[in-house]
């Protein structure tokens, strides 16, 4: 679906997301418009999703950062995903294999901010079986997008 020369574009806006076409063509020795193109096409079939900016949760405020696993009941499983999701506080959710059926990443102000997401919104959920959280304590490494 990509060659070789998309590969070193999607690892140079990887790297920089808001490096120009003239800075990626001179670094793969390719022209402008050929790297403009590529990107188009790349977007066109869904190879790039979409161009964000990456924020440091902990100075934009959300000073805690909470992983859940979340089990379901089967026939709830997609409602109660569709309702986490749509929630501000959840950063990511994964239905998974094993014993959890949801993995979920929740960032928060604070401990109480935790708490109250998982009182009021979390228990408060019809088909939910179990709940197992683990609170980041620190970072080592965190990867945004795919490294090719």
């Amino acid at each position: 679906m990509i060659d070789e020369t998309d590969r070193k574009i999607l690892d140079c806006l990887n790297d920089d997301g808001r490096m120009s076409y003239v800075d990626i063509g001179k670094q793969l020795n390719i022209s402008r418009v050929s790297v403009r193109e590529r990107v188009n096409q790349m977007i066109d079939k869904g190879v790039i999703e979409k161009f964000s900016v990456v924020i440091n949760s902990e100075l934009a405020g959300k000073h805690v950062s909470a992983f859940f696993e979340v089990d379901c009941e089967p026939a709830y499983l997609v409602e109660v995903a569709e309702t986490l999701v749509n929630n501000p506080v959840v950063a990511s959710c994964y239905q998974m294999t094993g014993p959890s059926t949801l993995h979920m990443h929740v960032l928060v102000e604070d401990f109480h901010a935790l708490e109250k997401f998982i009182n009021e919104e979390l228990y408060a959920l019809e088909g939910i079986t179990r709940v197992d959280s683990h609170i980041l304590l620190r970072r080592f490494k965190s990867r945004t997008g795919l490294k090719l």
